[in-house]
């Protein structure tokens, strides 16, 4: 009876904990349909729109491991996560409604500049959510594995998340594709932009509501006993993780120690990176080109459906017929972006028979040729139906990268001494080649309980199942690990880590040029044209990942 009344507790937990991811996704989800044409309604070039969504990624690279270093040192009632939880949850929550309200806030600020105004407030709205939203998730993870310690359940905690995530991705495309323009409360509320951001706040506020049902992290108060003597407990040794220093003074320590980890963890990036072996470059260089192709038409879709496809204009006047065919065909774009969802949770019910009967080079290969297809499709068809289509079976592809690069990684570690001996050697290897922990066993492909980042503790995601993205700063390896000089004893996180790198890269890049473009070219057909190149020099590079050891010939 005990035992049950614990299992009921811990799934309770459970929930509660990936309800906020679920609400996190689905506002993240909704923002990828709604933030290209918000920006362009408000005036903003599409070369300057395109550049907008690479800050997040790069704030994301240089602040999350700082919040997630922090976070680890902090001591307080309500635990170590919860409270940067709340806090970026509230920068969530403000731009949420500054997004669908900046056109009113720019007449109040300036009335003489409401374009110019109206850009940057919407540009600094869109930041706002979308670095709040991100870092919120990776301290998610990390309470995750603060609750969960225990193999078994967390292996269990990270299906629940990815099952969760899944879902709210779902619900966040399908939110924007229904038209609520014509309901009584949308009009009062401003549109249908203001009534589903609305909405996203509701929703999300009661997800943040389930955080405060959850109990302390395990294993705080054990560390808050040893850190602070029982009688000196305060008020202030609640708030500050070092109660017998003033207050000024323990900010600026926190302050000095979050920037010195993440200057150490640049020099810790830099010398394990240059000793990566030449297996898991090649994987990374597939996976920066695929996902470069796959973000090339999640990022701008609804803007090549608008535009393109139904021939809209997204800065004319809302009343205008050309305005109500852009709104329509960012609403289609919607509604393909949730099936394409819908087919990647699908696919990933099955992609470990695919890959146990067909094998990880054909369930690879095939889901960036089918992702070639599907592009040069977009590229050329007129067809609302065909090009719907075509994004909805991109799904599989998504379901291919979120789930094979994670596998072939295990296939490495399970054998490092055949798959890494092409690494470049060091000059310690040669001395100490006859180490004994060259013959230590080879753990196993599944992945440990937790992984030691570098000022952050996150659990390394099951490869078997859609894993939620981390940051490449902030699921770095073991230390002891960057501080080998030996291949044989890369860390598997710190590998996945290099991995995730190539997610962040691919939003950064397209970003940065794939707007100059369409302005050259005057069409928003460049887009999918760039995104088919992508898929190209992916379909060329994955040829040259290797699968298994009959691929080390090559």
């Amino acid at each position: 009876m005990v035992v049950k009344k614990w299992f009921q507790c811990q799934m309770w937990k459970l929930l509660l904990v990936n309800t906020l991811s679920c609400g996190l996704e689905v506002c993240m989800a909704a923002g990828t349909v709604y933030i290209p044409p918000l920006l362009l309604q408000a005036g903003m070039e599409e070369r300057y729109m395109t550049m907008m969504l690479a800050v997040t990624p790069v704030l994301g690279l240089i602040f999350i491991p700082m919040i997630g270093s922090a976070s680890d040192s902090w001591r307080g009632r309500f635990g170590r996560r919860r409270p940067f939880i709340w806090i970026l949850s509230l920068g969530v929550l403000l731009g949420l409604q500054i997004i669908p309200q900046a056109r009113r806030l720019t007449l109040l600020i300036s009335p003489q500049h409401p374009h110019w105004v109206q850009a940057g407030v919407q540009a600094a709205a869109v930041c706002l959510v979308e670095f709040c939203a991100q870092a919120c998730l990776t301290l998610l993870l990390a309470l995750l594995s603060d609750l969960f310690p225990g193999e078994e359940e967390n292996r269990k905690a990270f299906s629940v998340n990815s099952l969760m995530t899944s879902l709210g991705g779902c619900l966040g495309f399908l939110l924007p594709a229904v038209d609520w323009s014509q309901a009584p409360i949308a009009a009062y509320l401003g549109g249908q932009e203001a009534f589903v951001y609305t909405l996203l706040t509701l929703l999300f506020f009661s997800c943040l509501l389930s955080t405060t049902c959850i109990r302390e992290e395990a294993g705080v108060r054990g560390e808050r006993k040893i850190l602070v003597h029982p009688p000196l407990k305060s008020l202030r040794s609640r708030c500050c993780p070092f109660p017998f220093l003033p207050r000024p003074r323990c900010l600026r320590d926190v302050l000095c120690r979050c920037a010195s980890e993440s200057l150490s963890m640049l020099h810790h990036l830099y010398a394990v990176c240059i000793h990566v072996p030449q297996v898991i470059w090649r994987l990374f260089v597939a996976e920066v080109c695929s996902w470069m192709a796959l973000m090339s038409v999640m990022l701008f879709f609804a803007d090549f459906m608008g535009e393109g496809l139904y021939q809209g204009v997204p800065g004319a006047d809302p009343k205008s017929q050309e305005r109500k065919h852009y709104d329509e065909g960012v609403r289609m774009a919607s509604l393909a972006l949730f099936l394409q969802c819908a087919v990647s949770v699908l696919c990933s019910t099955l992609m470990d028979r695919w890959v146990a009967l067909l094998g990880a080079k054909v369930v690879y290969i095939s889901g960036v040729a089918l992702l070639l297809l599907a592009t040069t499709v977009m590229s050329v068809s007129d067809s609302v139906m065909m090009v719907t289509v075509m994004a909805a079976v991109t799904g599989y592809t998504l379901c291919v990268l979120q789930v094979l690069p994670y596998t072939l990684l295990c296939l490495y570690h399970s054998d490092r001494q055949i798959f890494f001996k092409s690494s470049r050697p060091r000059p310690l290897e040669r001395t100490e080649s006859n180490d004994s922990t060259l013959t230590k066993p080879v753990p196993s492909c599944g992945p440990p309980a937790k992984h030691q980042a570098v000022g952050l503790i996150l659990p390394v995601a099951e490869p078997s199942v859609e894993s939620p993205h981390l940051s490449l700063l902030v699921a770095g390896g073991d230390r002891a690990e960057a501080d080998s000089t030996q291949v044989s004893n890369r860390g598997m996180g710190f590998d996945m880590a290099i991995l995730e790198g190539a997610y962040l890269l691919s939003q950064v890049l397209p970003a940065m040029c794939l707007g100059s473009i369409v302005q050259l070219t005057n069409s928003v057909r460049a887009y999918m044209a760039c995104a088919c190149c992508f898929s190209l020099l992916a379909l060329l590079f994955a040829r040259r990942v290797v699968y298994s050891h009959a691929d080390l010939q090559c």
